[in-house]
């Protein structure tokens, strides 16, 4: 009998991240890539790493930095964190706080805490993909959130099939469509989780990156100022230093009431006792040094790629076409017309033109709405944009005529 026979049905869902492989293209000199939503290594403040790696592990704290720590996560750490998330209205403890391998650690955590067979998860449509692959272990059904359209709840809970346990959101310039909600909007969730008596799971990986327009409070700053303690809010927070520090170092972290950072703690101890010591020390120390300067560099970099590939698109792009245009965030979203398949036409694109991006279907529950496309902007330089994106819009064109 092959192990695989005795795998757990559960893995029926999983399955290889379309992104992770294409990450394997950055290889490839001759390939202009939108595809990863990745920052531009070029632009890691390696030589503040530098500093605090050799600061941690050459003096007393070595011992420290080498050994197994709480599960909570480092305090400086979470302190600090609790002063960030301040300057966005969310007034939270360190105990308030789980330093978690990332923010997709803790979306997995969050599928394992709530998710038993057959519960619903309520999602963007389009939606992060990794969100999907991190629930889909659980064997949730998923439905569509849709705040433009301010469906009743009753509706929308009937139309679930199972029982709805959380809405999955990422407010501020969400992975894929780079699109934010209002705060009409971001209050709407929070009524329509009241109303579901379910919790709210709010990715906030891009809400630093904001390049234009005014910064908007997140869901948990919304909801505490509400209820007005964070020990009575639904609202679960991940964060990430992945999209503002270094994502190799694996750093994210959970916001939440007091009762569901105990559960993800135990969740924790069960899975790797532990987010690596000397990674928390060392982001600790380069967040206070430098964060919000650093941060400051990357709008105005990240900013200007933006606003060169919203100009490309304008040019280069044929009729039928139409594409986000985002306040922040790494990605822009093309709706390409009917008939035209973003897999098929990305096989094309790299065989004719040397580009490449990620199709849209992936970040559908369903596999819908395949004639949709991811463009990252955060990684190619502007000319490289311009030169990718004129591309883009030869094999489109073709693709399109052969229709």
């Amino acid at each position: 009998m092959p192990l695989t026979d005795l795998f757990a049905t559960r893995t029926e869902g999983m399955k290889a991240s379309e992104i992770r492989e294409l990450l394997k293209l950055l290889d490839q000199p001759e390939v202009i890539s939108f595809a990863g939503g990745i920052p531009d290594p070029t632009l890691f403040p390696r030589e503040a790493y530098q500093r605090a790696m050799i600061d941690c592990t050459g003096s007393t704290e070595a011992a420290s930095a080498l050994q197994y720590a709480p599960s909570e996560g480092y305090l400086p750490l979470r302190q600090w964190i609790a002063r960030y998330m301040a300057q966005y209205g969310v007034i939270c403890g360190a105990d308030n706080i789980l330093i978690t391998a990332g923010s997709q650690q803790a979306l997995d955590y969050l599928g394992k805490l709530f998710l038993d067979a057959g519960d619903t998860v309520l999602v963007g449509w389009p939606t992060y993909l990794g969100a999907l692959g991190a629930f889909n272990a659980y064997q949730p059904r998923y439905d569509r959130l849709d705040v433009a359209t301010n469906q009743p709840p009753a509706a929308l809970q009937d139309a679930a099939g199972g029982r709805v346990k959380f809405s999955y959101l990422s407010p501020d310039f969400a992975n894929p469509t780079g699109v934010s909600l209002d705060l009409a909007e971001r209050g709407r969730i929070l009524d329509l989780a009241d109303a579901l008596d379910i919790a709210v799971v709010e990715d906030g990986a891009y809400q630093a990156l904001r390049y234009s327009g005014d910064r908007l409070p997140p869901l948990l700053a919304i909801e505490q100022a509400r209820k007005g303690d964070i020990d009575a809010c639904r609202t679960i927070y991940c964060g990430s230093f992945s999209k503002t520090l270094a994502p190799g170092l694996r750093v994210g972290w959970v916001v939440a009431a007091r009762p569901v950072i105990g559960q993800m703690v135990l969740l924790k101890q069960a899975a790797d006792l532990q987010t690596a010591t000397l990674n928390q020390m060392v982001t600790a120390r380069v967040a206070e040094e430098l964060f919000e300067p650093h941060v400051e560099q990357l709008r105005a970099v990240y900013g200007a790629r933006l606003k060169a590939m919203l100009a490309a698109l304008d040019r280069h792009m044929p009729d039928g076409v139409r594409w986000t245009r985002p306040e922040g965030g790494m990605f822009v979203w093309c709706q390409l017309p009917e008939g035209i398949d973003g897999a098929d036409l990305l096989a094309q694109a790299l065989a004719t033109e040397k580009v490449a991006f990620v199709p849209g279907g992936a970040f559908f529950a369903d596999g819908s709405n395949r004639n949709t496309l991811r463009l990252n902007f955060s990684m190619p330089n502007e000319a490289q944009i311009e030169e990718g994106i004129t591309r883009l819009g030869r094999t489109l064109r073709v693709a399109m005529a052969a229709r």
